[in-house]
């Protein structure tokens, strides 16, 4: 017998590093009891060569990863969303679709490292840090007991530094 697992989708605006990153981070991490899905509201169409680079340096697998629309998990068909969180203020203050269900949500905000400018590592360390915030929310949720998970303990974890 499979045990049941939460599905979450973790949004952004061009899809390609924030939430390609938590998807594969709670896909890695906690894939007994999570299917961790990502998209965008405006897809890039690839995933930053830098956000597969830091993945593969800490050994997340990155297969499957790719740039795709937030329609793809608002229609007939898609699966259902127990959590939808936003990694971007972006997203976060556009109109989301209606996801079927009410599923809860919560805001977990990343600076964008693929808008940094600089240098080669410049860049690498804002990937690295993006990593560390969404790793260390990421954790908490995977702390805490299935049945706590609700929309207030879920926005408590992305107020946290």
């Amino acid at each position: 017998m499979t045990p049941f697992r939460t599905t979450l989708l973790f949004l952004c605006t061009g899809n390609s590093a924030r939430s390609i990153i938590a998807e594969a981070i709670l896909r890695h991490r906690g894939g007994e009891r999570f299917v961790a899905c990502s998209a965008g509201s405006h897809p890039l169409g690839e995933v930053n060569p830098f956000a597969l680079e830091l993945l593969a340096s800490r050994a997340i697998p990155t297969e499957g990863l790719r740039s795709k629309s937030w329609d793809e998990f608002a229609g007939e068909g898609a699966p259902a969303m127990e959590i939808v969180i936003t990694v971007c203020d972006n997203a976060a203050r556009e109109s989301c679709p209606i996801w079927p269900g009410a599923p809860a949500s919560a805001h977990w905000g990343v600076p964008d490292p693929a808008i940094v400018e600089g240098n080669e590592a410049m860049r690498r360390a804002a990937f690295d840090s993006a990593y560390m915030a969404l790793n260390d929310r990421i954790s908490a949720l995977l702390r805490l007991p299935a049945g706590e998970i609700n929309q207030q303990v879920l926005k408590e974890i992305g107020n946290r530094s």
